[in-house]
């Protein structure tokens, strides 16, 4: 059941380095990333896969010292378009059309409506939005890392400036958003191990309009 799956996981704060996630999980859960819902299809993010050691340090250093960035069997940094442009969107709509076996005239209607949307934005209200499409990507994968019987911690406490110089980002036209730390939890040494989930109840959550 994915809700007893969602249950049992939590926002890991000790990893045990001797631990790595097999790369069949890793593909799966990377496959639901590619899979997940985003704006108009456009997926305007991409996912960096980092277990190099000496490129984790230097991450781990711009993210407060959060042991699970070295400690992970794998890092996960979700990084966003910086904005929306014509090179982009025509790549997204010839792909439609060469997934689909449709003339590329079939749908450049709907693109070209999408580029007089966004091109005239400024790059920061682009990149934000961008930035909320990768995070409905994040979640996913958060459930399927749970799915997988593997551990996650979701972060926002980094400085992103200085995970964009590490990873040279800003060159590929990204700006990270959030890292995902996955491994499996440390036997001990985790405070939060063992701690009962505590979420609003469902009254306090959801209201009804019928």
């Amino acid at each position: 059941m994915l809700n007893e799956k969602l249950n049992w996981r939590y926002a890991t704060k000790k990893m045990d380095p001797a631990r790595i996630v097999p790369q069949d999980k890793i593909e799966r859960i990377l496959e639901s990333v590619r899979l997940a819902p985003t704006s108009s299809g456009l997926q305007p993010f991409e996912v960096i896969v980092v277990t190099n050691p000496e490129v984790r340090a230097k991450i781990r250093a711009a993210g407060f010292d959060q042991a699970q960035i070295t400690e992970a069997s794998h890092l996960l940094v979700f990084a966003a378009w910086d904005t929306y442009t014509a090179e982009r969107i025509d790549e997204v709509a010839a792909r439609t059309a060469a997934d689909r076996g449709v003339p590329i005239e079939g749908v450049a209607a709907y693109y070209d409506m999408l580029k007089g949307t966004y091109l005239p934005l400024a790059a920061e209200v682009n990149f934000q939005h961008a930035a909320r499409q990768a995070y409905i990507a994040f979640g996913i994968a958060l459930t399927a890392a749970a799915f997988e019987a593997v551990d996650a911690t979701p972060m926002e406490g980094f400085d992103p400036a200085r995970v964009d110089d590490i990873l040279g980002l800003r060159a590929r036209g990204l700006r990270s958003v959030t890292l995902l730390p996955i491994g499996y939890r440390a036997a001990e040494g985790d405070w939060l191990n063992g701690l009962a989930k505590v979420r609003r109840s469902r009254a306090n959550l959801v209201s009804e309009i019928a």
